[in-house]
């Protein structure tokens, strides 16, 4: 499930977006200021930015620039401000596309669509969370600049926890990455011994996990933000 940030400071449409693009099936953070907006960036891993220019606490052209100075997360403008001059300059410093109200929502909802859709063909070649780097070319993992040496499952397994971190990932979820190549389907027993022996290799302490923690009764979570490159 991909996650957007909506920074609109008008409550009515920001209501009427975060519900449809709910409905779509994306995780939504509505804020109505970049304040807001900020303190969700730093707390979890956003696919697509939906962005007003004119707001209360500052101009979305500047949080653009600032965003583009960390991160290539797309980001699109949905702005009153219909000038050329604003469009170009949207563009410009880093708008992947460029909406003006009034607007269509079926259009925009189509291109968010479109653009995570296209998002999700880039290849991942590095994951980082805090001492751990995964590096998906070469299938490794390091711990503190040292390499862990995983399992084939093993590595899967940590790479979907990590694509997928800080979300709540079930026991099905699992199984179903975890599809044997020649067909032969994983038990729920073995993606807990699995579960069991990552923890061994990558945590400080295995019994009080820091990386990868239980949500009784439903599945596992990666608790630490990743960042992928």
């Amino acid at each position: 499930m991909s996650n957007i940030l909506l920074v609109e400071d008008d409550k009515s449409l920001n209501r009427g977006i975060s519900f449809k693009l709910s409905k779509e099936g994306y995780n939504v953070f509505a804020s109505e200021n970049i304040n807001e907006a900020k303190k969700v960036l730093n707390d979890e891993n956003i696919d697509l930015i939906i962005l007003d220019v004119g707001l209360p606490d500052g101009n979305g052209f500047d949080f653009c620039s600032e965003i583009r100075m960390i991160s290539d997360v797309l980001i699109i403008f949905l702005t009153a401000c219909d000038e050329e001059v604003d469009i170009v300059t949207g563009l410009d410093i880093g708008g992947d596309d460029y909406i003006t109200k009034p607007f269509s929502l079926m259009i925009l909802i189509s291109k968010v669509n479109a653009f995570l859709r296209r998002n999700s063909l880039k290849v991942t070649k590095e994951i980082v969370s805090e001492d751990i780097t995964l590096y998906d070319d070469v299938m490794k993992v390091f711990k503190d600049n040292e390499e862990v040496i995983l399992s084939k499952t093993e590595f899967k397994l940590i790479k979907y926890l990590m694509t997928n971190s800080q979300q709540i990932i079930t026991k099905e979820q699992l199984l179903t990455e975890l599809w044997d190549i020649d067909g032969i389907f994983v038990e729920q027993n073995t993606v807990a011994v699995n579960i069991r022996r990552l923890r061994e290799k990558i945590e400080d302490n295995p019994s009080k996990p820091k990386y990868i923690k239980t949500v009784r009764g439903i599945g596992y979570i990666w608790t630490e933000r990743c960042v992928m490159k």
